[in-house]
């Protein structure tokens, strides 16, 4: 389903796989994984819209016209440390692309960004970036790390996550109306600390075995 440039993914694999990842009886092992699946299933429709040319190939049984990636320059980039558990899938997908990664935390006070790290390819403005964080909360993690990737010259930029709540949705249509928005679940909201409701509680934890 796409609606004002927000895409949710209503695939039954994707679905299913989402509601055995939200389990709380789901242990690290099984939640790596789901997160992994769950990312490649959503990055065949991420890069649904990437350019393509025509090519001359040669089969067994004589030429064939096909298409191949028109190389357009591509960079994923993680914001630690949740992202990280979307990006090996992605590679899979796109092996040729490039990693970056952003740090960024959020002040359980102020609920506020805070960066604490930025390492990006040097042609990073000459690429289309796919930014990577299992949940969009209050949005003020991605639309600070995507005030980051524009600081430096990026003018592509995708936002691709598990779960969303629609506050987190508003703040990037408000600070970033031309970045396109994929998620797998839409959520209800969040509650007085931030928290994605009904969520599935901190993926950086669950990814990482440190709950």
């Amino acid at each position: 389903m796409k609606e004002n440039n927000v895409f949710i993914f209503d695939h039954p694999l994707i679905q299913h796989k989402t509601a055995l990842l939200r389990d709380k009886h789901t242990n690290t092992k099984e939640f790596r994984e789901l997160a992994s699946e769950i990312s490649m299933l959503m990055g065949y429709e991420v890069t649904r819209d990437l350019p393509t040319v025509e090519v001359d190939v040669e089969t067994p049984m004589g030429k064939a016209k096909a298409r191949v990636l028109e190389g357009k320059k591509l960079t994923l980039v993680p914001i630690l440390r949740a992202g990280l558990g979307m990006v090996d899938p992605m590679l899979r997908l796109i092996p040729s692309a490039k990693v970056g990664h952003i740090g960024v935390y959020r002040d359980p006070k102020s609920l506020q960004p805070v960066e604490y790290y930025c390492k990006l390819p040097e042609d990073v403005a000459n690429r289309e970036v796919i930014l990577l964080d299992p949940m969009l909360a209050t949005g003020g993690s991605a639309s600070a790390s995507i005030d980051f990737l524009k600081a430096r010259g990026v003018t592509h930029i995708r936002f691709v996550c598990l779960i969303a709540a629609p506050e987190g949705i508003e703040l990037l249509k408000k600070n970033h109306p031309e970045v396109p928005i994929y998620c797998a679940c839409l959520d209800e909201g969040l509650n007085e600390h931030g928290y994605i409701v009904p969520g599935l509680g901190d993926a950086g934890d669950r990814l990482f075995g440190t709950k």
